[in-house]
């Protein structure tokens, strides 16, 4: 439980939000009833399929996909794009690894006795799987399913153009007690609600009508402060989709990504949060009833943010805290994959990892996420590109200690392509 009292700026910020839509406290009291009641019924069904609620489809098929099929991945808002790499080349990448961790056993991971989740990014294979012309081209697909409902043209947009954000891997080893990544949302905490850019991207949500929310809707995303108070770790870049690409097996039970799949209502419900309590106990057994929750901007607390000594951390739904998403029912294991498949989940979506790896090998993934060319995401390449050719962390992420030195880092060389160049904000070389 969040033990940090929340400052009273919070309860005008509250008010501020809700002021802007006329009759505001009827009008969100009657979408947050509708939002309860459609809940219920997606909820039930999500759990009744489990793992085949999720998308997959053939890298080669992407440009072949019905307009029904589209709507289900963006609805969704998760997909597994298979063969996206070749197996053994994918399987090669974890072996690499593995000998860069030999080489380099000063590495910074945890957990710290055993390490399997490396605070690394310049490794060769992490240079070369990003590089990767089909991993560019699925990322350029991805970014595609966003638009501009204005249909004006935005200065410094290209979707076509996908660019690299430089993240980390995890090589995690069977065993029970992962519990670093309980169910949340990245991409930006309490700035949901505090940067007036980025609550824009959720504002058919605050004025009472949640149907109407589009999460591929460009243009509030592109000012969009994810990070208002710097804290390390937090992307200060847009990502249409989170993403991680499969070095190993990897089944349900075997320590893979679970998600909420259903897109606008997780949005839905994890934005009007705040602005409503429960009238009874939230360990009462009629904690779901409609009638026993009241909308309520008196209080600061934004339930599923954390305060932090250094910001704000979140979204993090619970079960307690968010009964109606029934978190233990519909966080869904993505089905099995295989080396050089690829998971991608929407930047909004609530996403976690299985606590136990019930397995025999190690699971074993990259993430790599799609990032579209935009102003602000083309300026941060060009700094990232710095750190890469320098051989240190990225932009976004903690310091290395000025004497650490790993062997083994990927060089520019190693990225050929004209397409992989542009991604990583390196100069073209001319024949």
């Amino acid at each position: 439980m969040q033990s940090t009292p929340w400052p009273e700026r919070f309860v005008d910020l509250k008010r501020q939000i809700v002021e802007a839509t006329p009759d505001y406290e009827k009008r969100l009291t009657e979408s947050w009833k509708d939002l309860l009641g459609e809940l219920d019924k997606r909820a039930a069904d999500i759990a009744q399929a489990g793992p085949d609620y999720i998308p997959q489809v053939h890298y080669e098929d992407l440009d072949k996909l019905s307009a029904e099929e589209i709507d289900i991945i963006r609805r969704k808002g998760t997909v597994v794009i298979k063969d996206v790499v070749d197996d053994s080349e994918a399987r090669a990448w974890k072996t690499a690894l593995d000998d860069f961790i030999k080489a380099n056993p000063h590495v910074q991971g945890f957990p710290e006795q055993d390490k399997q989740f490396f605070m690394l990014y310049w490794t060769r294979s992490q240079v070369q799987a990003r590089a990767h012309p089909n991993v560019l081209k699925a990322s350029a697909w991805l970014n595609k399913q966003y638009h501009v409902k204005s249909g004006k043209p935005l200065e410094g947009v290209d979707l076509n153009v996908p660019l690299v954000y430089a993240d980390r891997f995890r090589i995690r080893h069977p065993g029970p007690g992962w519990d670093k990544f309980p169910p949340h949302v990245d991409g930006g905490a309490i700035e949901r609600w505090e940067d007036e850019s980025f609550r824009k991207c959720y504002a058919d949500i605050l004025s009472g009508n949640w149907r109407a929310h589009d999460p591929y809707e460009l243009e509030g995303r592109l000012d969009a402060r994810s990070s208002l108070y710097g804290r390390p770790g937090q992307a200060t870049i847009f990502r249409s989709f989170q993403g991680w690409l499969a070095m190993s097996e990897a089944a349900p039970t075997q320590g893979t990504l679970r998600v909420f799949p259903d897109l606008v209502l997780s949005n839905a419900y994890t934005i009007l949060r705040p602005f409503f309590r429960p009238t009874v106990p939230l360990n009462s057994e009629d904690i779901l009833k409609p009638e026993n929750w009241v909308f309520d901007i008196s209080t600061p607390d934004f339930p599923g943010i954390l305060i932090l000594a250094d910001g704000f951390s979140g979204p993090r739904p619970t079960p307690e805290q968010h009964p109606h998403l029934r978190l233990e029912k519909t966080m869904t294991s993505v089905p099995k994959v295989n080396p050089g498949d690829m998971v991608f989940w929407h930047c909004d979506v609530v996403h976690s990892v299985e606590q136990d790896h019930t397995g025999k090998e190690d699971s074993a993934v990259m993430y790599i996420g799609a990032v579209p060319q935009t102003p602000m995401n083309t300026e941060y390449v060009k700094k990232q590109a710095e750190t890469f050719l320098a051989g240190i962390n990225p932009p976004d992420f903690v310091k290395d200690q000025s004497s650490t030195i790993y062997v083994g880092l990927g060089i520019d060389a190693d990225v050929k392509e004209p397409i992989a160049r542009v991604a990583m904000g390196l100069p073209i070389q001319v024949a």
